[in-house]
């Protein structure tokens, strides 16, 4: 099948800017602004703008918003108000995970944000169990641009940018103005490691938000972020991406994402099994970490061997500026978990020598 090639609003932007883009299945984005470690480095020190319009958004509206969801995604949304929002997953009856998102509570509606290339195909899946209730689920991507502050320095850009300091959260948000321009602000969940925040502005301001939050953050050390960076960044946290890491192959207790589920909820599809590893059973493989001796990087599916005996595969492998080495997030059989545990890696004809490793790998003053 031909992979058609979506531009970012903001890509003549980037390419001002020195962008060198690449093309994922797609979207074409800018992997980096010719330096990937020192925008590395930007975020963990000061702070980085990452634009995220490819992530995609849907609306729901309609009396029965919540409770519909409710009945769909492993978080629990009854217990939020205006203001709020949670992490959550859709999944298949089996457990397994069709879609991972964040959910946005409003006065009037609830946006539901995706990782790029979900939304359109899990609006389709939701919309086939409505029935009777009155809500109705819009593909709104198109509407706004999105941007994602990381850094230390976040909060104190925010203010200089909109006179106001982001809501404590996680995951809160509150209507803000720059230049006369309405934008939400959200606090972000942690997927750098890092303080964050998204903005989500209407796409006819994007580029002027854009403009004014690297001049809000200029004097603070604020740096555009690519793709490359922003991989190693969300790996060393720990954060798997959908698509990369999850995909509708995986039972949702194999990834280490607590804070997307309430086991109190009562049900949703897919919560009985669930329910059933956590209380009565186990998995047989989780996803964890693995760092590598030497500087060599193991391609996504390379396989995991103990003794000669394939326990699991690698999915998203990088170079860690943190602790100066290879590391990955990897599939790995629950009877090697143990942190400490040595593995072996396959990359073609070379055998790459690995330990388990717990996630995250990096923690803010922990290095």
């Amino acid at each position: 099948m031909e992979c058609v090639t979506n531009h970012l609003p903001l890509h003549t932007v980037h390419a001002q800017l020195g962008a060198v883009f690449d093309s994922p299945c797609g979207w074409e984005l800018p992997f980096s602004y010719g330096d990937p470690a020192a925008e590395y480095r930007a975020v963990r020190t000061a702070a980085g703008l990452v634009d995220r319009s490819s992530c995609g958004v849907v609306e729901v509206t309609g009396r029965d918003r919540v409770s519909f969801l409710q009945a769909m995604l492993t978080n629990d949304l009854k217990v939020l108000a205006p203001g709020q929002g949670c992490p959550a997953a859709f999944l298949d009856a089996h457990g397994k995970v069709q879609a991972l998102l964040t959910v946005l509570i409003l006065e009037d509606r609830l946006l539901l944000v995706f990782g790029s290339g979900s939304a359109d195909r899990t609006l389709q899946a939701l919309d086939k169990f409505l029935i009777s209730e009155k809500a109705s689920l819009r593909d709104v991507s198109a509407d706004s641009a999105r941007f994602m502050l990381a850094g230390p320095n976040t909060a104190v850009i925010i203010e200089r940018l909109t006179g106001e300091p982001p809501l404590p959260g996680p995951w809160a948000h509150a209507e803000r103005t720059v230049g006369g321009i309405p934008l939400r602000v959200v606090t972000g969940g942690g997927e750098t490691g890092e303080a964050e925040a998204w903005l989500h502005a209407p796409a006819s301001g994007g580029e002027a938000v854009w403009a004014a939050t690297l001049e809000a953050g200029k004097p603070l050390g604020l740096s555009p972020i690519g793709v490359t960076a922003l991989d190693v960044l969300r790996v060393e946290a720990g954060v798997p991406w959908y698509g990369h890491d999850v995909d509708e192959t995986v039972l949702f207790p194999e990834i280490p994402l607590e804070p997307y589920v309430s086991y109190t909820k009562g049900c949703y599809i897919g919560q009985e099994i669930v329910a059933r590893i956590k209380y009565r059973g186990h998995v047989n493989r989780s996803l964890t970490g693995l760092t590598f001796d030497g500087d060599r990087v193991p391609p996504s599916g390379a396989a995991v061997e103990v003794d000669g005996r394939q326990v699991g595969s690698v999915r998203s492998a990088v170079g860690s500026l943190a602790l100066n080495r290879p590391i990955a997030l990897a599939y790995v059989r629950r009877e090697h978990l143990d942190p400490g545990t040595a593995v072996t890696v396959k990359d073609n004809e070379l055998t790459l020598a690995a330990r388990v490793t717990a996630l995250p790998f990096y923690r803010r003053g922990s290095q």
